[in-house]
């Protein structure tokens, strides 16, 4: 027996494929047309997307600072690719680069955040992300229980890079 995989892509032209056919003396019905889907995703209350603002920033190649950026809630397959890469096979280093190169979502004005970017990287905002991604897959969110060197006092800070006083 042969197994066929289905993925979200092909689920209706897999059903269609798999539904019983009609008897011939069944009058068919007139083909309809999907349903409209909705335009923008439901909120489950789930924050899939988290906002960030590098230390230092990434330079491009025209000269821009980019500073700000959002990384998106890793899967299971963001995490399972980096295994099969070449890159991290002749490096396990390499790792982070690819991993992080697939969850960036935005840069800046970059919306194609790839390898070559995140390799382009000062070590400063490579080590930020890493650390972001930690808090933002484990913990699920981006603040971090600090303790005021001075006066000993304890208090939350967000390290998505909000302005020093703002919420």
């Amino acid at each position: 027996m042969r197994r066929r995989t289905v993925t979200a892509g092909n689920l209706e032209e897999f059903l269609e494929a798999t539904a019983p056919a009609q008897a011939a003396d069944q009058p068919q019905a007139p083909p309809q047309a999907p349903a409209a889907r909705p335009a923008t995703p439901q909120d489950h209350g789930l924050r899939t997307e988290f906002e960030f603002e590098l230390p230092r920033g990434y330079v491009d190649e025209a000269g821009t600072l980019h500073r700000h950026g959002a990384m998106r809630l890793a899967t299971a397959r963001d995490e399972l690719r980096p295994q099969i890469d070449l890159r991290v096979k002749e490096n396990p280093a390499y790792l982070s680069v690819v991993l992080l190169s697939q969850v960036i979502t935005r840069l800046g004005t970059i919306t194609d955040v790839h390898a070559g970017i995140v390799e382009r990287m000062y070590a400063t905002d490579v080590a930020f992300l890493q650390d972001f991604y930690r808090r933002v897959n484990s913990e699920g969110h981006t603040r971090a229980a600090v303790v005021c060197p001075h006066c000993e006092g304890g208090f939350e800070v967000d390290l998505s890079g909000g302005r020093l006083g703002e919420s």
